[in-house]
């Protein structure tokens, strides 16, 4: 009988445990696979205003002992220019700075008189550099019917920031890189490496690396400020568009810069800090490239005949 009950029981189980819910219908998308796609890039990657600043490399040295001889101009070292080269570079590709030239300042000059033109502008931030550490070791392993060989090249880079109105050094920071290659053979059979070149080149890229976000933060911490090319009435022109990040419809300060008076204590000239004139708001913006594009604001607080003279500029509005 026991069995028997156990015989009906088991179907009612198995009964209630089949019950499932029906499988959902696939609903269409209202629009196209593209378009989806193009909507994801627009909300994941919302447009950041970068008002960039005017940079330059001025000097970039290899204070270590590698590659050098008696017939090499310091001025001329291939491991400081390769690491100056590298960092302009990386600088450039940020798209986040104007950046202008100084190593190969002469040449440019040279040019410009044959030219009869020149027209070089002012940076608000040198960056110095060198190279400080560079090395490179061999090691290896020997057995009955086996070797290894690896090769091992180091590098250390310094890099400071100074303010090229005041020659104030702000900011240093270290990079260090490391790049290695290892080769072997079994009883006769593999590879033999030799001398490894791109070893150089490997350990100076990943020492710039290692230091250019800590680079690119500071200097974008940087206050961003521009000139005013002219006050027509309530229109204020100024230097900067869209390149710079700006936009119809933003709204900047009008500055008066502070008087500058020196300090007994350190010896520095100490610039006091700003009194705001007024306010502008974007209305158009024109220019094609970075060297020539401004932008109109129109006047939206203050007086016009304040804004006027060499003491004033324009700034990001931090409120």
């Amino acid at each position: 009988m026991h069995t028997k009950w156990v015989f009906l029981v088991a179907p009612l189980i198995l009964g209630a445990c089949a019950v499932t819910s029906p499988p959902p219908q696939p609903v269409e998308a209202p629009v196209s696979r593209a378009q989806q796609i193009e909507a994801q890039k627009q909300v994941s990657a919302p447009q950041v205003k970068t008002l960039k600043r005017k940079i330059a490399i001025g000097r970039f040295t290899n204070e270590t002992r590698y590659g050098k001889t008696f017939q090499i101009d310091a001025n001329q070292d291939p491991l400081g220019k390769q690491a100056s080269d590298m960092l302009n570079n990386r600088l450039i590709s940020s798209n986040k700075f104007l950046t202008f030239e100084r190593s190969d300042l002469e040449k440019i000059k040279s040019e410009q008189a044959l030219l009869k033109e020149g027209n070089l502008i002012g940076v608000d931030t040198l960056i110095l550099g060198s190279v400080t550490e560079f090395g490179r070791s061999t090691s290896g392993k020997s057995g009955f019917l086996s070797s290894t060989k690896i090769q091992i090249a180091r590098a250390k880079v310094e890099i400071r920031l100074v303010d090229a109105r005041t020659g104030y050094l702000f900011f240093t920071a270290t990079g260090t890189g490391e790049a290695s290659t290892e080769s072997g053979e079994v009883a006769g059979f593999g590879s033999r490496a030799d001398y490894d070149g791109t070893l150089n080149d490997r350990a100076i890229g990943a020492a710039i690396s290692d230091v250019q976000n800590a680079l690119i933060s500071k200097l974008e911490e940087r206050p961003w400020r521009t000139d005013i090319l002219k006050v027509s009435g309530r229109q204020i022109f100024i230097s900067g568009g869209a390149r710079q990040g700006l936009k119809v419809g933003d709204v900047l300060v009008v500055m008066q810069q502070g008087e500058t008076v020196k300090s007994n204590q350190t010896g520095f000239a100490i610039t006091l800090p700003p009194a705001l004139i007024g306010k502008i708001r974007v209305t158009s913006l024109f220019g094609d490239n970075e060297t020539n594009e401004g932008a109109i604001g129109e006047l939206v607080s203050g007086d016009a005949s304040a804004a006027k003279g060499s003491t004033i500029f324009v700034a990001e509005n931090k409120e």
